[in-house]
Order: C-alpha cells, then sequence, then structure tokens
C-alpha cells in the first residue's frame, strides 16, 4: 500500500531500512467515488460537516498522538515559522485509532439475518490477521454502524466514526445480500473497512489521474454516476501535490485503489485497482496497527455529509470502546 504520510515516515524509517520498503504519499482531500463501466455503486470517504473538523482532528489526536500532522508538533520549533491555521490542521489530521489492541463494535441499521451479519463481519475482519485491530457485532449500538438501504458504498474515515449521530449509519453497503457474490464481499466489504480502519484511496496520484482523458472521463462519469465536469474535476482529475509525496510509486494493486476503465485512459490501459488486500497492504496494516509496539497514521479524505447541528455527538456519548 502506498499511501504513508510525513506523520507515518519517522515511524516507518527504521523497518524500511531493513525491509527496503519505501515511503508514499501524503493525503489527497477530495471525495473519490469510482464508477465502473456497468455504474455499479462507486465509493465515497464521507466527511464530517465542516463544523466538526477542529473537533475531529482534536479527538484523533487524543486517541493517537501520531495523528497530529507534523507541522502541529515540529513548527513551533523553527523560530519564525509560518503556523498553519486550525482549520488547515485539521483537514490533514490522520484518523487512525492508534496502537494498542482495540476491538471495535459493529451494529446493522436495518434488521439483517444472523448469516448475513456474521458473512459481513467476516470480512471487515479480514484485515484483523495482519494487526491488533478487530471488529466485533454487538447487538447494542455500534461504533461501526452498517446500512444496506442507502445509495453507494461508501463510510466515515477512521476515528471520525465517533462523531456520527448514533441514529446515523457509519458505512453503507448498497444492496448487499447472502446472493451477492464471494467476489463482491471481498472486493467492497474489506476496502470500505480499510476506510473505517482510517486509510484513505490510493488512486489520486498524479501519475495515475494523467494518465485519464479528461473528455472521456467526463462522458463517462456523467453515464455512470451523474456528474457534471466541475465534479469530474473535484473528485477524480485533481491528483496529490507532487511536493507532499514521500517517494514510492502508486500502488494500483492496493485494494484502497479502485478500477478505473481503459475507456477514460489515454493509453486506453485500465487502472486495475485492488480486488483483495495485497501483501503491500497487509504489510502497511501491520506497521499502522502492530501486534507489539508502536504506531503510526494516514491522513484525511473528503466528502460532504450532515445533520441538525442539535443532533452532533456530545463527549458524554463518545462510543471510544466497543459496546
Amino acid at each position: 500500500m502506498a499511501i504513508r504520510t510525513k506523520g507515518i515516515q519517522r515511524f516507518l524509517a527504521s523497518a524500511d531500512a531493513q525491509e527496503g520498503l519505501g515511503s508514499a504519499a501524503s493525503p489527497h482531500l477530495v471525495e473519490s467515488v469510482m464508477g465502473e463501466e456497468k455504474g455499479e455503486p462507486g465509493c465515497s470517504v464521507k466527511q464530517l460537516p465542516g463544523r466538526l473538523l477542529l473537533r475531529a482532528a482534536e479527538l484523533a489526536s487524543r486517541l493517537n498522538p501520531v495523528n497530529e500532522p507534523v507541522f502541529g508538533r515540529m513548527a513551533a520549533m523553527a523560530e519564525g515559522a509560518l503556523l498553519p491555521t486550525p482549520l488547515a490542521a485539521a483537514i490533514v489530521t490522520s484518523k487512525y485509532w492508534g496502537p494498542k489492541p482495540r476491538k471495535l463494535s459493529v451494529s446493522f441499521m436495518e434488521t439483517t439475518a444472523p448469516d448475513l451479519r456474521r458473512r459481513i463481519v467476516s470480512h471487515l475482519n479480514a484485515w484483523a490477521q495482519f494487526g491488533c485491530v478487530e471488529f466485533v457485532e454487538t447487538s447494542e449500538v455500534g461504533q461501526i454502524r452498517i446500512s444496506r438501504d442507502l445509495g453507494g458504498y461508501w463510510s466515515y474515515l477512521g476515528t471520525d466514526v465517533l462523531l456520527i449521530p448514533h441514529r446515523l449509519p457509519t458505512m453503507n453497503l448498497q444492496g448487499f445480500t447472502m446472493s451477492t457474490s464471494d467476489k463482491e464481499f471481498i472486493r467492497v466489504v474489506r476496502h470500505e473497512a480499510g476506510h473505517t480502519l482510517g486509510m484513505p484511496h490510493e488512486h489520486m496520484r498524479r501519475e495515475l489521474v494523467n494518465r485519464i482523458d479528461r473528455q472521456k472521463a467526463y462522458d463517462h462519469f456523467l453515464r455512470t454516476q451523474g456528474w457534471t465536469p466541475t465534479t469530474v474535476d473535484q473528485q477524480v482529475l485533481t491528483p496529490l501535490e507532487d511536493a507532499s509525496i514521500m517517494g514510492t510509486p502508486p500502488d494500483q494493486d492496493s485494494i484502497m485503489c479502485y478500477q478505473l476503465p481503459g475507456s477514460i485512459t489515454v493509453d486506453g490501459k485500465p487502472i486495475r485497482g485492488g480486488v483483495d488486500i495485497n501483501a503491500s497492504d497487509a504489510n502497511f496494516v501491520g506497521k499502522i496497527y502492530p501486534r507489539i509496539g508502536g504506531a503510526p497514521a494516514v491522513r484525511n479524505t473528503r466528502a460532504e455529509s450532515d445533520w441538525p447541528e442539535s443532533d452532533d455527538v456530545q463527549e458524554s456519548d463518545l462510543l471510544i470502546e466497543a459496546a
């Protein structure tokens, strides 16, 4: 998996030197929703309402200090340094849960048969074999609340789920049933679990964006997602800044990289996208959620969501520990 921010870089340095691993990319700051030729639901990484960004950053840093942006910790040490605004710092705050062994409780918004609940949770836990984090079903209100009735496939990013009102889902798996193929359970549920663990999308690297034909992308996403050119510009054609990328090539086989069809690329070759957790993903999650030892973080991704301010989760109602 290629997305590694400067906040992670110091933590991984010694291990990477031994294993020959490179460093990688900083956060991308736009929602990414990728549709396929068939117009299947794409994936969104949901963003909190703007009023909660600062609170979410504070909570993420409290749960896992490595989530704090590098400039948040270091800028004050440089005399005359130009400090970022609190909002700018909030936007690039990572949302990883931290290094200690953790169980994330899972509940379902609609009546869901036991065999389907078990199947979904088992795929969420495909990540658990590589790190110290586990999803466990609860009969109470879960930290992770799954709906199958809303549109698309999406999740909030990492610790942001704690600020979602308890009456609302934190993940959506549109139309998933026991008839859904194993291939889709592997591709979609494990991908959304990655977002819940704090991992943003992988496919916004400049090298990949430069392969996309702009007009073909406009036509494709209008047909499959109903997007305007402005939305496509914001969600597909705006790459990561070169200055923020740490060095390794983009990993188009990561499960966090969505597929893009060859019909919209300049060379006619698709951006493959990952269909399951690969060795790089497994190695990465084992370092950010180590079974023994410390932890780092990846940064934020954006998409819009809102609810009445009166529904905001109060400090006393945060589901920090699994029910």
